[in-house]
């Protein structure tokens, strides 16, 4: 082994002037998993190669191996970045570099091993791993993943450390399930884009701001950073993307309602919203006094499906609040009765297909404004009258169709980043029907949609009770006159 005992003593106080400020930090970071993801040209893998060779320097013996999905793809990405960083920093003299293996030696006994998720026996080869680095880890599959965390393992002298770089390609990839939409323990995640890499030349930058106007789907994976909407979806995928940028930071109120419980009864006046951070209602519209509401709801036919509901004023068709969690029937039905209070006795549908019991719940309640359906009884022939929302062969395509037009016509109208998330994953299956794609959900999208297919029975005006305004002297005579003028008119008309 090419090895130095000594400690190696090198200077590196220029690092900051070598290293893009938001990356700085993460040189001690220490967490099991660092997610460097983002945008083309953002120096998320030099800064990983940077951090690799920092280590490599600093702690004595430390093996690392870096991987990507096919191993001939290696030399001249990662293997040829590596030895260009060596280059500028001044450290030949203290690495050995075996171009046919694509291996590196530091003088200390520290070393970097290359190898493809393809080439089974050099990874078989490999022992005594300390860190990982996977670079284009949008590449290689879950599987693949779980199998190299797997060898990460057993008592070492540093800490482990797994780094994954990547451009968020699709919004369905199992790198956003896995690491973004659940929290991970003992994890770094950090976004970046060109606009954070301040060594990058104007000529790419201009390349990378072009593709606004060339391609939409290239500039939010590669240009913003952000994950990316691939395949035929539904909604037009440009307006979901744009609208979601606009507001996914908006941080919504939280909460759930609490109440007082009387003879099998909610005591109206006791009703009152708790703010909670982790409550399945968020809102962002406060009930506006006068104004007609409506909620759509829909329930959770079980597994990883929610129950959800949403609420839009039907003046203005805001969207004002929504509903996502997992909970009993009887206490989602608790808490729709709740939300349609809070909202001026907001009309309010839920979907009964699968699920009766919120509707029957809410009739016992005597919850004043149900959505109600008419069906035909095909024993008696007579129509009987319904509460709750049916979603048929005709009615599903119906409100889908309106959901996309509302969209696509009002788009400011949306402000729940959940809703347009599941909107980025709702396509059309190989017979073109519409539905969510595998692993994924459509809970808030039929429930803003319903609010569509219901709102023809509530009022589209300002609800009754608000108090005339008082009329001056001067108004009050302007409006006598005006029915005196008017009483005259009539009379001369009828001779």
């Amino acid at each position: 082994m090419w090895c130095l005992k000594m400690p190696i003593q090198i200077d590196l106080s220029r690092l900051p002037e070598l290293t893009n400020e938001v990356y700085y930090p993460l040189y001690w970071n220490q967490d099991r998993y660092l997610i460097l993801y983002g945008g083309a040209g953002s120096g998320k893998s030099v800064f990983a190669a940077q951090k690799w060779i920092f280590r490599l320097l600093n702690e004595k013996g430390l093996k690392i191996l870096v991987i990507r999905k096919v191993a001939k793809t290696l030399r001249h990405s990662v293997f040829a970045l590596f030895r260009s960083i060596i280059a500028e920093w001044g450290l030949t003299d203290l690495f050995k570099i075996n171009k046919s293996d694509m291996e590196i030696y530091c003088l200390n006994g520290s070393s970097v091993v290359f190898a493809g998720l393809d080439d089974a026996e050099k990874l078989k080869s490999v022992h005594g791993i300390n860190s990982i680095w996977i670079e284009e880890a949008s590449e290689i599959t879950e599987d693949d993943f779980k199998q190299v965390d797997l060898r990460l393992r057993g008592l070492t002298k540093y800490y482990k450390q797994i780094i994954l770089t990547f451009n968020p390609v699709s919004i369905t990839h199992w790198l956003k399930t896995y690491f973004f939409d659940t929290p991970k323990e003992n994890c770094t995640k950090l976004k970046t884009t060109y606009k954070d890499n301040r060594f990058i030349d104007e000529e790419y930058v201009k390349v990378i701001e072009e593709l606004k106007d060339t391609d939409p789907y290239y500039y939010t994976v590669y240009g913003l950073g952000e994950w990316g909407i691939i395949g035929k979806t539904v909604y037009n995928a440009r307006i979901v993307t744009e609208r979601y940028l606009a507001i996914k930071d908006i941080i919504p109120v939280r909460g759930n309602f609490v109440y007082e419980y009387e003879n099998e009864q909610i005591i109206d006046e006791s009703i009152e919203f708790i703010e909670d951070e982790n409550g399945f209602i968020a809102i962002y519209e406060p009930p506006i006094e006068y104004t007609p509401y409506v909620i759509g709801g829909d329930i959770a036919e079980g597994g990883y499906e929610f129950s959800a509901a949403s609420v839009r004023n039907n003046l203005t068709w805001n969207q004002a609040a929504t509903f996502r969690g997992h909970l009993d029937t009887d206490l989602y039905a608790k808490q729709m009765y709740c939300l349609g209070k809070y909202y001026n006795n907001a009309l309010i549908g839920i979907e009964t297909n699968f699920e009766t019991h919120p509707v029957k719940e809410l009739e016992r309640l005597n919850y004043p404004n149900q959505y109600v359906r008419e069906t035909l009884d095909k024993y008696t022939g007579e129509t009987q009258k319904k509460f709750g929302w049916l979603t048929t062969k005709i009615t599903r395509p119906l409100i889908i169709g309106r959901h996309v037009a509302l969209l696509r016509d009002h788009s400011d109208t949306f402000n729940d980043a959940a809703l347009l998330e599941e909107m980025m994953t709702f396509v059309r299956n190989e017979e073109g029907r519409p539905e969510h794609q595998e692993g994924k959900t459509d809970d808030l999208i039929f429930a803003d949609a319903i609010c569509l297919g219901i709102r023809n029975q509530q009022t589209v005006s300002e609800l009754p009770g608000r108090p005339k305004p008082k009329l001056t002297p001067a108004q009050e005579f302007k409006e006598k006159l005006a029915r005196r003028r008017m009483h005259d008119l009539m009379r001369r008309s009828l001779g």
